[in-house]
């Protein structure tokens, strides 16, 4: 089979692909967000708890996260679709790693525009909200940008869960054509036509937002 009939094939399992990463971001902007706002503002115990949290999603093992909410949680009388599973896994495994962008962007800010706010009268809530929160996610999107694109290539994962991604689509060409070589490298080529957009994206983000920002790369 000739590379492009490979790469038409393997794009079969696009849509899976894409769902999961779509799905997936739903649940690691939010949790970033959310988390990483905690971490920088819990104190003693709630912090602690925060932090395990994050680093439970962030340390773990992807594989072996997907595994256990996908065969082992059936004993448990848990059951989740392997769609539910793959975009819940990357999503917060993602999102640990963006917790600590957050966090960061939080802390790099300058303490005098909070404090000013507090003096007009504002309480802390809508300090966040209203003069933290905005400065430090226009300072994380590059960084968010970044970690779509790991969310992407982390899909090729679910393919161990029964999903027919992209990866999956090629181990089924590969179980009939006895050509890996071919194979796998359209699959390689699948993804890089797939990843590398949002990279060009990313940089014109990047550059629109201007470096000189602080802003967070994880290229």
């Amino acid at each position: 089979m000739s590379y492009a009939t490979v790469i038409s094939e393997i794009f079969k399992g696009f849509s899976i692909t894409a769902t999961v990463a779509v799905i997936g971001l739903l649940y690691a902007i939010p949790f970033a967000v959310i988390f990483g706002t905690l971490q920088y503002f819990a104190k003693g115990w709630r912090q602690t708890l925060v932090t395990a949290t994050i680093e439970f999603w962030r340390s773990s093992p992807v594989i072996v996260l997907l595994y256990a909410f996908y065969y082992s949680f059936p004993a448990f009388g848990v059951y989740l679709s392997a769609i539910a599973v793959g975009s819940m896994v990357l999503g917060l495994n993602i999102g640990g790693y963006g917790s600590q962008s957050v966090r960061a962007a939080l802390q790099a800010l300058d303490r005098g525009q909070s404090e000013a706010g507090l003096a007009l009268g504002l309480n802390r809530f809508l300090v966040l909200r209203l003069i933290e929160l905005p400065q430090a996610i226009r300072m994380m999107i590059p960084t968010f940008i970044n970690q779509a694109i790991q969310l992407v290539k982390g899909t090729a994962l679910v393919s161990l869960i029964t999903l027919t991604d992209m990866t999956f689509r090629a181990k089924e060409i590969a179980q009939t054509q006895y050509d890996p070589s071919t194979i796998y490298t359209a699959l390689l080529i699948s993804y890089f036509i797939v990843c590398y957009p949002i990279t060009i994206l990313g940089r014109y983000v990047e550059q629109t937002l201007g470096r000189g920002q602080g802003g967070l790369r994880e290229l």
